[in-house]
Order: C-alpha cells, then structure tokens, then sequence
C-alpha cells in the first residue's frame, strides 16, 4: 500500500528484456535503504527489489506490468517516480494507493498557469464513473485532486513543489501517464455490481 506521495525520482540506469519480462537498474538515493524482496512504487507500479548494487537496484516486471503500465516505454536515462510502501503508523499524507494501474491514459494539455500547471488528460469511457470532482486520482505514482471534469477528459492542478519533484516537470502532451483511480470508488462499484446482479 502507497500513499502517492513521491519520495523522489530516480533514474533507469538499464533496460535488460528476459523473455517475456524487462529487469530495471534504477539510480535512486533511497537505494542504501532498500532490500531484496521489498515493494516500491515506479510511476505507481509496484514492482518488488529483486538486487541491490552500490546505489543502483534492480525490479522485474512481468510481461502483464508491461502490457498494463507505461513502464515498458522507459529507456535509459528516464525518470521514474518512486515511494517506498507505508509503513502502519505512518502519515497519510496523499490517498490509499495500491500500486496497481487501472488504465495508461495520454496526457492532452500542459499549461502554466501563474506558478501552477494544470495538466489535461484524455478519461477512458470505461472507467469514467470512477472519477469525481474534487476526488483522488493518482498519476505516474502521484497523488493528486481532480480539478475539472468533463465527459471525455479530466484536468489536476500541480503545484510547484509536485512539478520540479516529480516526473511531471518531463511531461508533454502525447506522453501516457499510469492512472490508478479511487480504490473506495472501485469498492463502491463491485458492491453495487453484487447488488444489480
């Protein structure tokens, strides 16, 4: 479990593929701090640690994570979002997230806006009821608030701190962004399934 509250962004190092699935080294302060076996969120995908190295550790993602998350478009040299799982006890300081992607969607606008951005992105038809106004959404591993909602497209605004901290400050119109909406909202949605069905 994550809270979307990025810790900082490291670096792909590599991209080795191995049959079906891609190994990650990734250049990250936290790294002396990892182990083997632990969960980090990566763009909000949690992978687990699978070596360390110096200040370099690796994850694998499986051929499902590749076809699901934008992950399997990262090259060398790219940013990467992490945070390290909550620890119980914790501030929650963003949302619930799990670390698991709903949907990859394309980012439509950038725009400054007086010291602010407000970024706009294309809503998938399938999952727009899981989106609300003033909600929780959470973006490339960040946790945000719906700012504008329209049928076909929904805009978060970033504050300064989030845009230079983040992988946000690399993202242009065209890129795709992981998306991990609401986990209520989801609970919510299987619950009146159960109910309709």
């Amino acid at each position: 479990m994550f809270t979307g509250i990025v810790e900082e962004v490291g670096r792909v190092l590599a991209v080795r593929p191995e049959g079906g699935n891609v190994h990650f080294d990734i250049a990250a302060r936290m790294t002396p701090e990892l182990r083997v076996d632990q969960s980090v969120a990566h763009n909000g995908v949690c992978l687990t640690v699978v070596a360390l190295a110096g200040d370099r550790y690796t994850v694998t993602a499986v051929q499902e994570t590749l076809l699901r998350t934008n992950l399997g478009g990262l090259r060398p040299g790219d940013g990467v979002d992490l945070e390290r799982s909550l620890r119980l006890g914790d501030r929650l300081d963003g949302h619930l997230v799990q670390g698991h992607v709903d949907a990859v969607t394309a980012c439509l606008d950038v725009r400054e806006e007086g010291g602010s951005w407000r970024f706009t992105f294309a809503l998938p038809a399938a999952h727009r009821h899981l989106v609300v106004g003033k909600g929780s959404i959470c973006l490339n591993g960040v946790s945000l608030t719906v700012a504008e909602l329209h049928p076909d497209r929904f805009a978060v605004a970033v504050i300064p701190y989030t845009y230079h901290h983040t992988v946000f400050h690399a993202l242009r119109p065209g890129d795709a962004v992981n998306v991990e909406f609401d986990v209520l909202g989801k609970y919510v949605e299987r619950m009146m399934e159960g109910r309709r069905g």
